[in-house]
């Protein structure tokens, strides 16, 4: 075949959208007679458009991203101990659960995955588009040491990987990377490659996990449940960390032939600490408004915090910041200056959530308004009291015709 009509079919191949190897036949052909060559065969031109290169081919029908997702060369990260590098992401889980007013909603999950291990270090599920206070909360969850002695991870990483949404590239978590001396870099915009030991993590969790609860939402069903959601965003979590600490954790990865909690604490390295944790629940924690010392403790969310270092500030404005997930006890800061841990006495010995207290609050008070309601009928339904009532007084009889006195008649005058 001539070279200039090779170059012709892969021309027409090239264009965009694709046309199909019938038409170009049908072109090459008329191109050939006008020009006095012998047309080619089909099966020739469909040889030709085959043997044209396959990335110049998507570049061409599919522009520059799908190239590079198919065809350019990636440098994988890959750390060589733990905590050298996190990766930090969000996912809207393909599940619903109820919300405070009974109706079905989608939870997202923030998660820090440690590099070198796979292990989980830190998440946090929440209602409504991802936050930096939401990302704060996971990151103090993952640098804590943990209540559960099977999910060991905790300490600061060296190096935190995210993508380029606003939570990550806030200015708070920004001061948090500093002073912790934690260096925070960031993907580059529309290449998600990089992140794709977390996006694992999320297909377990969508693959394995999911499925299993109520209110699961299957791929291509436009976000409609398979059945009906029954779960709170409470009952959720604590799924979560079981599947992530007793499942997840301590099952052998397929990469690296270990367990991640197992892979994170062999080398026996001691993780690094922040240097005054307190700072870091100033950064980390939720704020909320200040509250006055009083006499008895600090009022916070209808509950009494009690503290014996608080005997000094009767009177002062404190800032006060809590977990979310347990507020059996509160941060009290004093000028930002972390000043003592409050305790509510009857939330101490167990962990208590916020939306569990509020919730239990609101149980209690309608339970005293039904009872209410029911000893005001009974007070309603009982007769009048009439101990002390003045006396009724006597009826009088109306008058009979016998026993009443006589009628003067009305005199008539003939003159009228």
């Amino acid at each position: 075949m001539p070279a200039e009509l090779v170059e012709v079919i892969e021309a027409l191949a090239l264009r965009r959208p694709e046309p199909t190897a019938a038409f170009i036949h049908r072109r090459v052909c008329d191109i050939a007679d006008d020009r006095g060559l012998a047309a080619p065969s089909y099966s020739s031109v469909r040889a030709i458009i085959g043997a044209i290169d396959p990335g110049l081919r998507t570049l061409a029908q599919h522009g520059d991203a799908a190239y590079r997702d198919r065809f350019e060369l990636v440098l994988r990260r890959s750390a060589a101990r733990p905590n050298e590098q996190w990766q930090a992401d969000h996912t809207l889980l393909d599940v619903a659960v109820l919300d405070k007013a009974g109706a079905p909603v989608r939870p997202w999950l923030t998660v820090l995955l440690d590099d070198y291990s796979r292990a989980v270090a830190g998440y946090t599920l929440f209602l409504g588009a991802p936050t930096a206070e939401q990302t704060a909360l996971a990151l103090h969850q993952a640098i804590n040491p943990k209540e559960d002695p099977s999910w060991p991870v905790c300490g600061l990483p060296e190096l935190l990987y995210s993508d380029h949404g606003s939570d990550f590239t806030s200015a708070r978590l920004e001061r948090v990377c500093l002073d912790t001396k934690v260096q925070l870099i960031h993907s580059r915009v529309g290449i998600p490659q990089g992140r794709g030991k977390i996006e694992r993590f999320y297909g377990s969790v969508t693959s394995q996990l999911l499925p299993h609860l109520p209110g699961h939402i299957p791929h291509g069903t436009n976000g409609t449940p398979a059945t009906d959601p029954t779960l709170t965003l409470e009952e959720l979590d604590a799924i979560m960390e079981k599947f992530i600490v007793t499942e997840y954790n301590q099952r052998t990865h397929s990469e690296t032939d270990e367990a991640p909690a197992h892979r994170w604490g062999a080398s026996g390295f001691i993780p690094r600490a922040p240097a005054r944790p307190e700072e870091l629940d100033l950064l980390l924690l939720t704020a909320a408004a200040t509250r006055k010392v009083q006499r008895d403790g600090i009022q916070f969310a209808s509950t009494r915090y009690l503290s014996t270092v608080l005997a000094a500030y009767v009177g002062e404005q404190v800032t006060v910041r809590f977990n979310p997930r347990d507020v059996g006890e509160i941060r009290v800061y004093f000028h930002d200056e972390f000043l003592c841990r409050a305790i509510a006495p009857q939330l101490a010995a167990e962990s208590v959530s916020l939306q569990e207290l509020q919730a239990a609050r609101t149980q209690r008070r309608r339970d005293l308004k039904r009872q209410l309601r029911q000893r005001r009928s009974l007070a309603d339904t009982l007769p009048v009291d009439s101990r002390y009532a003045p006396p009724t007084p006597a009826a009088v009889e109306p008058p009979t015709i016998e026993n009443s006195p006589p009628r003067h008649r009305l005199r008539l005058y003939a003159t009228e």
